[in-house]
């Protein structure tokens, strides 16, 4: 992560921030955590086992800077939280979602499949799609095997 740490120190000193034991916590345990899409409340448990000081509010405002320097993605999973998870470059897609209508696991799809629509788009409609957001509702394996 040093790499990371001295981008993230970067990022934060050119908005006149400092780069805090409880910034540097928090990044660290989404890219621990990466594919669970956490909630700042989940964070937070998380977090305080490391930095027990650490209040509620040191979170939302972390995950606030965080997604405001482009480091993490908020997300909504249509179950009424907001989620977050580590963001991606400018040139990849967001990857897509498969979300089970029974037990709400979430499970993630890296292909870009959506490739050739977006050329179809482009060309079509001389629009330049710079991303796209999918999801799709279903019901996992393990619900379909437990329903047999």
């Amino acid at each position: 992560m040093s790499q990371e740490k001295n981008d993230f120190k970067e990022l934060l000193k050119e908005k006149g921030l400092k780069l805090t034991t409880q910034r540097r916590t928090i990044l660290e345990l989404l890219e621990k955590h990466q594919g669970e899409h956490l909630t700042a409340e989940e964070i937070y448990e998380l977090v305080k086992i490391e930095c027990p000081e650490i209040g509620l509010a040191t979170v939302y405002r972390t995950v606030q800077l965080l997604q405001e320097l482009k480091l993490i993605e908020r997300l909504n999973l249509d179950d009424g939280y907001s989620r977050y998870e580590i963001g991606k470059s400018e040139n990849e897609h967001h990857h897509h979602h498969l979300i089970c209508n029974q037990c709400s696991k979430v499970l993630e799809v890296e292909d870009d499949l959506l490739d050739p629509l977006e050329d179809e788009i482009e060309k079509s409609f001389n629009f330049k799609v710079t991303d796209h957001k999918v999801k799709f509702y279903g019901i996992c394996s393990d619900c379909i095997k437990d329903n047999k």
